[in-house]
């Protein structure tokens, strides 16, 4: 049971063998003789395959999220997912005549998901191998493993109170995006309707499961892509010289939840920020910019610079240009003349950057509140 087909061989490999890879974030799923029992077009009487329901169940529990990649017509059925009682548990669905490849393609872009984090389960051994052709990162899974997933190393992700409620917070997403496609004007204009407040607190222990899951799933909008675990976390979070902060966003059509971490380590004369990480979820919002500013502006009032590790991967990009646009660069500085055995547990490849932060003026798109780390104040104070 505990198996998928390489899109080398189409031989099947034990699952030990791959729990290196990133966990699953979502499974599309066939529906003929995959979901259910049947076949919708030859008029069967269809009913869920064993285990499928106790699967959806599991996985929507752990925060994964799941998809359709169905060749049917769409009202038919999406309407029998209706009568099945399970249409609820699936975001973006692609239902109708093209190829299974490309529906699962359109999914991991429209979540914005690397393919390496998706995965794919038909009956049609043919179905498998296009889609493991044109997408060999994506993994496959025969209909009959449906109710073993959940025991694998793949579909093991850190749960948190966050991911179990990914699903409403992707539905809430859509809807966001759907009033934003009827609006009329500029973005800065929509996102004002939109109500947005921003929180940033010191994290405390019952926070870190997060933390150490935003560390491990978050690729484009993280300046570093080292993992924390959670014995990493609690020694940071118990020593004075560290602060480690995480940012929940909500608005008018629901919460973001937690979807931003910040580590940042205080030096003598600067501030060195050795994760910035946020949710690719509001990247459309700013939210990793506005933590970024946020932390140059607490760091001009305490009379610092700020220093902050990047290191370049396949996915942040974006999170560069993110630091580059806020005014870092990599000429050196006399304050980071005592600070070369600071950043030795730091690995290698890693670049640090520096910036003699300046004062921000608070967004006009959302409200900010944090702690007032210049002067030691846990309270939570508005950004002005």
């Amino acid at each position: 049971m505990a198996a998928t087909e390489t899109a080398e061989t189409g031989t099947l490999t034990d699952a030990a063998e791959t729990a290196v890879r990133p966990a699953v974030k979502c499974l599309v799923w066939d529906l003929d003789n995959t979901l259910w029992q049947g076949t919708l077009l030859e008029h069967d009487e269809l009913a869920l395959r064993p285990g499928v329901l106790e699967t959806l169940k599991a996985l929507d529990e752990r925060g994964i999220l799941q998809s359709v990649a169905s060749r049917n017509e769409y009202d038919d059925a999406w309407a029998r997912l209706g009568s099945l009682g399970v249409a609820d548990y699936f975001v973006l669905p692609h239902i109708g005549w093209g190829r299974k490849s490309d529906a699962v393609r359109a999914v991991a872009e429209q979540l914005n998901f690397a393919q390496n984090t998706i995965a794919f389960i038909d009956d049609q051994h043919t179905e498998r191998a296009e889609v493991a052709y044109h997408l060999p990162d994506v993994r496959c899974y025969d209909a009959p493993d449906a109710a073993g997933l959940p025991g694998l190393p793949d579909f093991a992700p850190t749960v948190t109170s966050d991911a179990r409620r990914r699903r409403a917070m992707y539905q809430e997403k859509f809807r966001r995006e759907a009033a934003q496609s009827e609006f009329n004007g500029p973005d800065e204009d929509f996102l004002r309707t939109l109500d947005m407040r921003m929180r940033i607190d010191r994290a405390a222990e019952h926070d870190l499961a997060r933390v150490e899951e935003l560390t491990l799933r978050t690729s484009q909008m993280n300046a570093t892509g080292v993992h924390y675990s959670d014995a990493d976390l609690r020694a940071l979070l118990t020593d004075p010289d560290h602060e480690v902060l995480i940012t929940t966003v909500e608005d008018r059509f629901g919460s973001h939840g937690a979807v931003g971490v910040a580590l940042l380590e205080r030096q003598p004369g600067r501030w060195r920020l050795k994760l910035l990480a946020t949710s690719c979820r509001v990247v459309n919002f700013g939210i990793g910019t506005q933590l970024l500013r946020w932390t140059a502006d607490q760091a001009t009032r305490a009379g610092v610079h700020l220093e902050a590790d990047f290191r370049r991967t396949d996915r942040n990009r974006i999170m560069e240009v993110a630091y580059r646009f806020a005014g870092f660069d990599s000429k050196p500085c006399a304050c980071q003349e005592d600070g070369r055995q600071a950043a030795a547990g730091a690995p290698a490849d890693v670049q640090r950057l520096h910036l003699v932060p300046q004062r921000q003026t608070a967004p006009t798109t959302l409200t900010v509140t944090g702690p007032a780390l210049w002067s030691g104040d846990g309270t939570g104070t508005p950004w002005a």
